[in-house]
């Protein structure tokens, strides 16, 4: 060893004798001035803090991109209010904007509110009229029909009297497919009694769920004929609805959409319509991210109370190994990694507990919920019907830097008052 300890000065640093040296101090015994049970304390508080803050980020990462997914796959991702009022020239400016580089489809829309009653309930919902075509071409509602088939939707005169519900505005309603609803308009029509608000009954053909309440709860589609005939539009709509092959391009594609519609039209798009409501999920994900990063800052803190114990315990070791020929360097390189090396184990361990969790978080739900037997997720609140997770690689490197950069810095302070120890004081009284 003296050998060994004399040529620390010129050997390479984190060299073998000083890895052994601290893990040897790392877990030793308290009996022996080790500090073993704060360093397994630093661990845990280290591997839940990591393992906290990434399934905080994921949860809300997944809340953002289903949201998200759900509101750009049943709304459009732009839309144009113009005066044309006859089918021609609306299939005119229709063609014009599909040949705007990136649009896929452009759906005339009527949309109103009405009240639906149904033989148990009545409700409040929103009817959207779409061409049978278009709603075909709406993967969000045509591929998850519930029961029944849209294979009917639109045919008859005046684009028959078929509607397609949301599953949770069904089952408030107490309908199912082939039953029959009453829908009535809040405008009213003009009678020799006074304005009355028309009524009409219609048969459910099909009903759709999408997995978000707000949607499954309020809407049901009308054939557009039939919406224009209902709420006494003519041959007018409320809107087009434009949807892009990439959504994220709305606001770059609105000249162009607007050029296309001509003078006179509005053109919108949907980050101007959800602007406040995906401004505060960014904003909440960003505290929460800020706050879990605090947290595992003070995890890592707890490595310093252990390090500083450490040191003044080991206080004759230092004078001894100073003595043989260590090095301030080496000294402190033994303490940086006995320090370090719980960061290191305890981020790794909160890495690899935050990653198993989000990827088995829908089989962590359903077991809770089965042992406490209440609903933990329940999808009236949140607007989704499971906990959804999404895992960022590079937002996951970022809280394992974050945390490994903390325990490193929060190591260097003891480590450094380990390697500036006097030899001489530290034996005067041994």
């Amino acid at each position: 060893m003296t050998g060994e300890a004399g040529r620390g000065s010129a050997a390479p640093p984190f060299s073998a004798w000083e890895r052994a040296i601290a893990w040897r101090y790392l877990f030793a015994k308290r009996s022996q001035g080790g500090v073993a049970l704060i360093s397994a304390i630093s661990f845990i508080a280290i591997a839940l803090a990591v393992g906290a803050l990434i399934i905080t980020m994921s949860i809300m990462n997944g809340f953002r991109s289903e949201l998200s997914a759900k509101i750009l796959g049943f709304n459009g991702h732009a839309f144009v209010v113009d005066a044309e009022t006859t089918a021609a020239d609306r299939g005119a400016l229709i063609a014009r904007l599909k040949a705007v580089p990136g649009v896929i489809q452009a759906i005339p829309v009527i949309e109103s509110q009405v009240l639906a009653q149904g033989p148990i309930a009545a409700s409040g919902a929103v009817v959207r009229g779409v061409t049978p075509q278009d709603l075909r071409a709406t993967p969000i509602v045509a591929g998850n029909i519930k029961s029944g088939s849209i294979a009917n939707f639109g045919l008859g005169e005046d684009g028959g009297d078929e509607v397609v519900v949301g599953s949770k505005l069904a089952e408030s309603l107490g309908v199912g497919v082939g039953d029959t609803i009453s829908l009535i308009s809040p405008s009213g029509g003009e009678t020799v009694f006074g304005d009355l608000p028309p009524s009409k009954s219609y048969r459910v053909a099909a009903i759709f769920q999408v997995g978000m309440s707000e949607y499954d709860q309020t809407f049901l589609y009308m054939p557009l004929a039939q919406a224009q005939l209902f709420f006494g539009r003519g041959q007018a709509v409320d809107f087009i609805e434009i949807r892009l092959r990439d959504p994220d391009r709305a606001p770059a594609l609105k000249p162009a959409l607007a050029a296309a519609a001509g003078p006179g039209a509005v053109v919108s798009d949907w980050t101007e319509r959800n602007r406040a409501y995906f401004g505060a999920l960014q904003v909440e994900h960003n505290v929460m991210r800020m706050i879990f990063m605090f947290i595992v800052a003070l995890a890592a803190l707890n490595i310093i109370s252990g390090l500083i114990m450490l040191v003044k315990n080991k206080g004759r070791d230092i004078a001894i190994l100073r003595t043989m020929g260590a090095s301030r360097g080496a000294i402190l390189r033994i303490f940086f990694m006995a320090g370090a090396s719980i960061g290191v184990a305890g981020t790794l361990a909160g890495l690899l507990f935050g990653v198993v969790f989000c990827l088995n978080i829908e089989s962590i739900q359903r077991l809770i919920e089965w042992i406490t037997g209440v609903q933990i997720f329940n999808a009236d609140v949140y607007f989704l019907t499971h906990v959804p997770e999404r895992i960022d690689p590079l937002e996951v490197a970022g809280v394992s830097l974050w945390a490994l950069g903390s325990a490193f810095i929060f190591t260097l302070l003891p480590a450094w008052r380990a390697s500036r120890l006097d030899p001489v004081e530290a034996l005067r009284y041994e």
